[in-house]
């Protein structure tokens, strides 16, 4: 049983910026499902890329704020 200090030095290093920089398979394969839910909710492409998933958030946004073109 590793002591109290080495514990609270593990888990220290435990955190979501750690995880995401190791990007298991586990985590990976997530936000894969993730990104493709959320783009089959809204009807979009699963491949598409983040300028083009970003663009079309925009309009989204533009058209529920009521500045559509804007």
């Amino acid at each position: 049983m590793p002591s109290p200090d080495a514990a609270a030095k593990e888990l220290a290093k435990r955190t979501l910026t750690n995880l995401y920089n190791a990007r298991p398979a586990w985590l990976a394969n997530a936000h894969r499902a993730l990104d493709e839910a959320v783009a089959a909710a809204y009807g979009w492409e699963p491949d598409m890329g983040d300028d083009d998933v970003l663009g079309r958030l925009l309009e989204l946004n533009r058209a529920r704020s009521g500045k559509e073109g804007a």
